[in-house]
This record gives structure tokens, C-alpha cells and sequence, in this order.
């Protein structure tokens, strides 16, 4: 990051719609200024569409008159109840809102609002780098107003408050949540008082809605690197009020000198991983929950040492209750995870063994669709330090795909369906729902799977008949 001169910060501002809002604010003799993540990320480099504006006096009355000023292109919106407006014009998009100060009741992070200074305005902002503003009036148009040193902070990677950080997280507890994501989203550390105010200030956050909560945590998931924020979470104690049974995987325990490794650290390492490959919120997500059975089913055996058999499974079922408290979709992207989540050891299996073609087709049937997804997860789920050890799991798993494609251009089972159905077995065979249509539903499919048979109605019907003549089952009425 490099510090701006007035006249670089008028050529960043080339947009006319900078210049029409400060000529309407002259004309109404107001002063306007550009507030916030805009101004911050002219300095950083970084693109930014969120474009806001402060007036000393009426935001609304100023959008008003823009929206005149800029004719049929522009529309306005009024929030009266939020004392805000929009101007859209073309592409851009512009809040403004009226200088104020506010104050804060303990139960609450809604404000008691009032009209203020520029001053008192930037007071109230989150954090150093977000409270610069820039004036837009013609005679001072790109003068920068740092109050709270936002440059140093920036030079210095830093997120510091601008004020008292125990006063301001515990007016506002949701900025604790931003405070770590953009400590993640930036690479920034966290200034030292403002690392302790979490931690004292971290139970506040139970009365934020888990609405507001999971907004900010999604942010810090598709951050390049979202163990960053993670690792801040759980530093400060935040992590273990709205994710505990992600702190639950934290910790190692030893028996007869035998360890099993942190799976928490694991967990972020495999997001990690994911995050450099996919930018798919809900397979990161995967990522991060494909583990979260594994403190539910440790267990130590004396031969085998510390195992975790079926967490899988238990993680799959922990999956929906999880979505459900932390108001995350309860739909088809739930059924995504939740089936990543199921599957995450099939392909380690398969790789760790011979691959066989019923293996890999059992594994594309009960994949579908996911089954890319499903092997990028499993790539990234091989954090071993041992290179050896990891690269025979990445060759292997290389012998997967390809036989994946194979199978996929020869057979096409990632929409497989039995040729055989339960309605077509109950009728040739005059049976209500029972035990046995399912057992040669099951026949038939494992036989085609194994290459018995061909996938095929005729092969499947004819084998039908042989196994039901095994157990028998006969056609006649």
C-alpha cells in the first residue's frame, strides 16, 4: 500500500457521478464526503463497488436532488424509517446517509441516533481503515480526513478501533465478527487491545441474530485463506460460543506413547486446501464439517490404537442440526454437504486398495453428480508429512479419475438407475412390499455392478428370475 496525493486521489476519483455529487452539494451548501470500504480500498488497490457517502445535513435531500441532477438514467431510493437513500445511475450504486452520532443501550446493538459532525460520524465506524473519509466538494474535492491514523494502520497490515475497542465491540458485538474477517479477508493482523477486547467482549456476541452471525462467517469461509479466520475465532473465544463442535476437534490426546493427530488444525488445512482449488462455498463447507463426527466416535483400542470408525456416518447425521442452528440453508446445498460429508473415506479406500471397477462404480452411483467435488475433497483431505505416503494417495487417487472417466463413457452411472424396478418384481411375482423385493433389487444391482451382467433390462430381467427361482419365488398367482 502507498499514501496518495490529493491530485492522485482526484485522478482515482475519474467516475463523474464523484463530480455530480459534489456539485449538488454545493449547490445546496452542504458539505459531502466519501466514507468507509471505498476510500480504504483506493489505498489497498483492491476493486470496490460499495460506494458511500456522508452529508452534514440530509442524505436523503442530497440524493433527491442527484437523482434530479443526473435525469432520466437515475433512481432514487428512500429508507426514510434509516434515514438512508440510493442513487443507481447506470452501473454505480451510492448510499448516502446524514452525519450522526450514536449511542448504545446494553441489550441492544440498534443505536439511539442523532444528527452529528463528520467528526462524530467517524467516530462511530468499526475500525481505523474504515473510518477515512474524502471530501467531495468542488473547492476541496480528494482532500483525505484521517483522524484515527487508518494510513499507518494500513501500512502496518493492523485492525485497530478507533476508539475504546471495549466500548465499541460491546456496543456493536456483530464488529467482533467483522473484525475477524477482515483480519482474514486482508491478511491483517490484530492490534494487540483490540486481541484482548474480544476475548473480554466475546459473550456479547449472544445477542446478535445467528442471521447476522453466519453473513459474517460465510465471508470469512471464502477468504483465500479461511483458517485465518478461524484460528482468530478460536483465539478470542468466539468460535467456541457460535461453532462449538468445531472446537471439539481441537486437542490431542496420548496413550502409551501413541497420539492421534489435532483435528482441528487437520480441518483447516483441508479448507485451506479446498480454498486454492474452488471458490464453492458450500464445498468448503464440506471441508470443514467432513471431520466434525470424528470427537463423537474416538475411541482408544488397545491393538489398534486411537480409532475413529463410522465418524463419517455420524458426521453426516450431525450435518442438518448444525445447518438448522446456525440458519444456514436447509435445502439441497444441506444435501450436498451432508453427502460429501458421508462419502469423504470411500475414495481413500478405493485408492488405499486395488481399483476395481465395482468399486469405483458403487462410489459414482452413490456420488452422482458430486463426484467431482467429492475427489477434489478427498485430495485435499491427504495432509500427511510423510511425502511418500501422500504422494502414493495422490497417484492413486489419479488411478480413481481415470477410471471414473472410463466408467462414466462406457456406462454412464452417474445417472444410473436399476433397469429393474420394485413395481416390475411385486408384479411378476404377485407380491405386496416385503423383504424379498428388496433383497433381488439388491442382487440385481450388485451383479451389475460386479460385471455378472450387463446393464441392461434384458440381462437384469433374466438374472431376476434366476435369483428369485433360488429363493423361491415363483410367477404364478
Amino acid at each position: 500500500m502507498r499514501q496518495l496525493s490529493q491530485k492522485e486521489m482526484v485522478s482515482l476519483l475519474s467516475d463523474p457521478i464523484f463530480h455530480h455529487i459534489g456539485q449538488t452539494a454545493d449547490e445546496m451548501g452542504v458539505d459531502c464526503y466519501l466514507v468507509g470500504g471505498y476510500v480504504r480500498d483506493l489505498f489497498l488497490e483492491r476493486p470496490s463497488k460499495d460506494i458511500d457517502c456522508v452529508v452534514v445535513g440530509s442524505g436523503i435531500a442530497v440524493a433527491q436532488a442527484l437523482g434530479k441532477r443526473l435525469g432520466r438514467g437515475a433512481h432514487v431510493s428512500v429508507f426514510k424509517n434509516f434515514g438512508t437513500a440510493q442513487v443507481k445511475w447506470h452501473q454505480t450504486e451510492v448510499e448516502f446517509v446524514g452525519a450522526r452520532r450514536e449511542s448504545y443501550q446494553r441489550d441492544s446493538r440498534k443505536p439511539i441516533v442523532e444528527d452529528g459532525t463528520l467528526e462524530d460520524d467517524l467516530d462511530r465506524r468499526d475500525f481505523t481503515i474504515n473510518a477515512l473519509a474524502v471530501c467531495l466538494n468542488e473547492s476541496r474535492f480528494g482532500e483525505l480526513i484521517d483522524r484515527f491514523d487508518g494510513l499507518l494502520d494500513m501500512e502496518d497490515r493492523l485492525i485497530a478501533t478507533p476508539l475504546d475497542p471495549d466500548i465499541t465491540f460491546s456496543d456493536d458485538p456483530l464488529r467482533m465478527m467483522r473484525c475477524v474477517r477482515f483480519a482474514t479477508q486482508l491478511r491483517f493482523q490484530i492490534e494487540e487491545a483490540t486481541q484482548e477486547a474480544l476475548a473480554r467482549n466475546a459473550e456479547r456476541i449472544k445477542i446478535i441474530s445467528q442471521e447476522r452471525i453466519i453473513d459474517e462467517l460465510n465471508k470469512i469461509m471464502l477468504a483465500p485463506q479461511p483458517s485465518i479466520g478461524f484460528v482468530e475465532l478460536n483465539r478470542c473465544g468466539l468460535l467456541s460460543i457460535i461453532f462449538p463442535e468445531l472446537v471439539r476437534l481441537e486437542g490431542v490426546e496420548t496413550r502409551n506413547g501413541r497420539a492421534h493427530k489435532d483435528n482441528f488444525y487437520h480441518t483447516l488445512e483441508v479448507l485451506d486446501n479446498i480454498a486454492k482449488k474452488s471458490e464453492n462455498l458450500w464445498l468448503r463447507w464440506a471441508a470443514l464439517l467432513h471431520d466434525i463426527g470424528k470427537p463423537r466416535s474416538k475411541r482408544w483400542e488397545q491393538v489398534a490404537g486411537w480409532t475413529f470408525h463410522n465418524h463419517d456416518y455420524i458426521g453426516a447425521r450431525m450435518v442438518p442440526d448444525i445447518f438448522r442452528r446456525m440458519k444456514l440453508p436447509v435445502d439441497e446445498r444441506m444435501k450436498y454437504v451432508q453427502n460429501l460429508v458421508m462419502l469423504h473415506l470411500r475414495p481413500i479406500a478405493i485408492a488405499d486398495a486395488e481399483v476395481t471397477d465395482s468399486a469405483v462404480r458403487r462410489l459414482l452411483f452413490e456420488a452422482g453428480s458430486d463426484i467431482d467435488d467429492l475427489m477434489t475433497l478427498c485430495e485435499a483431505d491427504i495432509t500427511s508429512k510423510n511425502q511418500q505416503k501422500k504422494q502414493r494417495f495422490l497417484d492413486n487417487f489419479q488411478l480413481v479419475r481415470e477410471k471414473l472417466v472410463d466408467l462414466q463413457a462406457r456406462d454412464n452411472y452417474r445417472t444410473w438407475t436399476n433397469p429393474i424396478t420394485g413395481e416390475e418384481i411385486m408384479e411378476t411375482f404377485h407380491l405386496h412390499p416385503c423383504k424379498e423385493v428388496g433383497l433381488l433389487k439388491q442382487a440385481i444391482k450388485d451383479a451389475i455392478w460386479e460385471s455378472q451382467i450387463p446393464n441392461t433390462h434384458e440381462a437384469a430381467h433374466a438374472y431376476m428370475m434366476q435369483k428369485a427361482a433360488e429363493m423361491g419365488l415363483n410367477t404364478e398367482s
